[in-house]
């Protein structure tokens, strides 16, 4: 029912997707695999880098636009001289932003991905994650294991505030820069 119901219809009569979103042997299994966990990180970071991208396009300063339409630009010349190499910088930000909201994600990582201990190259292949292996265990970890998990943990939340650092001060230099040109 609804548009949920005929899109699910719809991917149905689409040969071999079922497949392609199964698990890696065909056989028709839930779809726990890193490509599927991909999908949905895909999913939850596009508003993020979306919302921070739009906020930076409209840093441009409308001198700069209204001087390449003056110039004999088309609108789609206009975006891609002025605006896209103005938002460089902040378009690269959003997307390490992005980045690190989906590695320090848990729930959907201990969820999709499969939760699989093996290491694997194949991308339809269950795996599992930094989060969602902290997820699952900790709560029946003791002794080394747990402290194991914990410093899992700490190397997260490091690789986390590393990724969001850099993004926020790329952010900030394309602001100062784009503020400096403005004036």
């Amino acid at each position: 029912r609804g548009p949920f119901g005929a899109l699910a219809r719809a991917t149905h009569s689409i040969p071999g997707l079922g497949t392609l979103l199964s698990a890696n042997d065909g056989s028709g299994g839930i779809g726990r695999s890193f490509f599927t966990a991909g999908l949905i990180f895909t999913l939850m970071i596009t508003p993020i880098i979306t919302a921070i991208t739009r906020e930076v396009f409209a840093t441009t300063p409308q001198s700069q636009k209204e001087a390449a339409l003056a110039l004999g630009a088309t609108r789609w010349e206009m975006i891609r001289v002025t605006v896209f190499p103005h938002s460089r910088h902040g378009f690269v930000g959003a997307v390490l932003l992005g980045l690190g909201r989906a590695m320090g994600e848990t729930i959907a990582a201990a969820l999709v991905i499969g939760s699989s201990v093996q290491i694997t190259a194949h991308l339809f292949s269950p795996g599992d994650s930094m989060a969602g292996v902290i997820a699952n265990q900790f709560g029946e970890a003791t002794g080394d294991f747990r402290a194991a998990l914990i410093g899992l943990g700490v190397v997260l939340f490091a690789m986390t505030i590393l990724v969001n650092l850099i993004a926020r001060a790329i952010v900030g230099d394309a602001a100062s820069a784009s503020s400096a040109v403005g004036r």
